[in-house]
Parts: structure tokens; sequence; C-alpha cells
């Protein structure tokens, strides 16, 4: 149930029975041959598909999140960490003002990770209210899936790549690539990262067959629903 498809008369009504939202976050970043709304509109998509059978309303993903290190790659964009908090915690007082009490917010994006001291400082603040991050790709069902497939994985790998983050017309390299030095990395500025990655990969196979994806797929539609449906004790 997406928030974008209803009017304000709907929401209202929609909250005479129900408290929960979904809250997606994501980023426009590189991520090699696949999309650079990749970390969108993977986090979009399985808040709605998670979302849709228990009819809990998904709000619209937050398209930019915190990526300094890929600045080097044409049409990345990143937001200070001070800005990308001050716009999520601004949402969730919005949805508890108008009575949304429990949130979750589906993470899409592993430089995003000061939300999670953000969440602990708004619900101490909020009694009323709950709030939840979920980092979709590494939550424990799915990171589990990942590894049983091909423990070789990482940032703009196949593990990233399903036909809604394929680019028509684009053919990734049938190759794996060996890990990148993750310590080096974290020390390199834009444009040493740049040199470091080349097309973003971080490692891994850049694809893996669709049955694969799907199966993987599923894992985390599922355990998002799971916390969509059971999360809030």
């Amino acid at each position: 149930m997406k928030i974008s498809s209803m009017n304000w008369m709907q929401v209202e009504k929609y909250l005479e029975r129900e408290n929960r939202a979904v809250l997606p976050v994501g980023c426009t970043e590189q991520h090699a041959y696949l999309s650079l709304a990749t970390d969108s509109l993977l986090a979009e998509r399985v808040a709605v598909e998670a979302a849709e059978p228990l009819g809990v309303a998904v709000f619209p993903v937050v398209p930019y999140g915190i990526t300094p290190t890929f600045r080097a790659y044409p049409g990345t964009v990143s937001l200070r960490v001070s800005t990308l908090l001050d716009v999520v915690r601004d949402v969730l007082d919005a949805l508890d003002h108008q009575g949304f009490r429990r949130v979750l917010i589906v993470n899409g994006h592993g430089g995003n990770s000061p939300l999670s001291g953000l969440v602990n400082e708004w619900v101490s603040t909020h009694a009323r209210s709950r709030v939840r991050l979920h980092n979709w790709w590494n939550a424990p069902r799915t990171l589990k899936k990942v590894h049983e497939i091909d423990a070789l994985a990482s940032h703009a790998s196949w593990m990233e790549n399903f036909p809604w983050t394929r680019l028509e017309g684009v053919t990734p390299p049938d190759v794996q690539k060996p890990m990148v030095d993750l310590a080096k990395l974290a020390v390199s500025n834009p444009d040493e990262a740049r040199a470091l990655l080349g097309d973003g990969n971080f490692g891994g196979r850049h694809v893996r067959g669709d049955d694969d994806m799907f199966a993987l797929w599923r894992v985390a539609v599922e355990e998002t629903r799971d916390l969509i449906d059971h999360g809030w004790s």
C-alpha cells in the first residue's frame, strides 16, 4: 500500500484502524554496471512487497544517503551525515504527530549506518512510539541465504543484480572479481577509491542466475514482512 497511491482522506481512514508504516531509505551512488539508484530501488521494492499483504502503508523512499567515498563516480550524490539524520528525524516527527506509532525503516545502504544512533535517540524521547531500523540486505536470514548461494558477495556484485536494478543494453562481464582491500578503501579519498575499485564492484561475480536471485529475494521479503507484522514487542 503505497502512500503515493493515496490521498490524505484515505490516510486518515487508514489511521483509524492501523498505526504501522514503512519508510524505505536508500542512496544514489555508483553500483558498477547496475542502476545508480540500486539501493533506493531495492529498499522501496522489498518494503512494498513485504507490506502489501499486511495492508501496511509504505512511504516514498528517501533517495539520497551518505556515500562520500564514491564522489569521483559521476551521478553519485552524498549527503552530510547531519542532513540525512535531520531529514529522517523530521519524517519521524511528522508521522508521530499524525498517529503513526510503529515505523519500520527499511534501509538499503550500508553508509546510512548513523541512522541506528538516531533511532535510539528518537525512541528515547517518544515513549508512545516504536521505530525499528532494518538493513534488509544483511539481516540474519537474508545474509544466510546470500552465503548459501555464494559467500563472495559485496557492493555492486551479483547480490544486488536483480532484474529491477539492471539497465537495458548493459551487459556486465561474467567474471569474479577478487575482494577489494577494505582496510585500504576505508582510508582512501574519492579519487583513490575509484582507482582502487575500477568499475565499482567490491568483489565477487557481477551476475548470477535468476533462480538464485529470486530465491534470495523471497527470503528478504519474508524476513521484512515478519518484522512489519511481529517486530514490535
